[in-house]
């Protein structure tokens, strides 16, 4: 098995798509007006508009809704990322946690809480070496 992407819905696909545009420094790949993604690394996120729930079954996501996750992006340098992201949205400024990352939180236009991290103890750094 290998994960993939991960999925925002959201009732502003462009404003979204912009947010994490500036943030990651990657251009979107657009299918439609209401679906696009972010190839970061390995990794995929994926925006899509309200307009597309109901292909997976009505109802079941809501957009702005998110109060569990956390999307996590691997940085060269995290101490650079607060001056692509608006300040108000910062939750809090680059901190060394307990496990060796420095880490700066914020939330995007529509809540979601996002991670960016860099690697800083020789232990994290290492754990962290393949995925660069």
């Amino acid at each position: 098995m290998n994960f993939v992407s991960a999925r925002i819905i959201t009732d502003d696909v462009a404003g979204l798509v912009g947010f994490y545009e500036t943030a990651t420094g990657v251009s979107a790949e657009w299918s439609t007006p209401d679906f696009a993604e972010l190839v970061v690394g390995r990794g995929t996120l994926a925006i899509g508009s309200t307009r597309t729930v109901a292909l997976f079954g009505a109802g079941s996501a809501h957009a702005a809704d998110n109060h569990s996750v956390i999307l996590e992006f691997l940085v060269d340098d995290v101490d650079v990322v607060p001056a692509r992201v608006a300040h108000d949205v910062v939750v809090q400024q680059p901190t060394t946690m307990p496990w060796g990352n420095r880490s700066l939180l914020v939330r995007d236009p529509d809540g979601n809480l996002v991670n960016f991290f860099t690697p800083v103890t020789p232990e994290a750094v290492a754990k962290f070496a393949a995925r660069r």
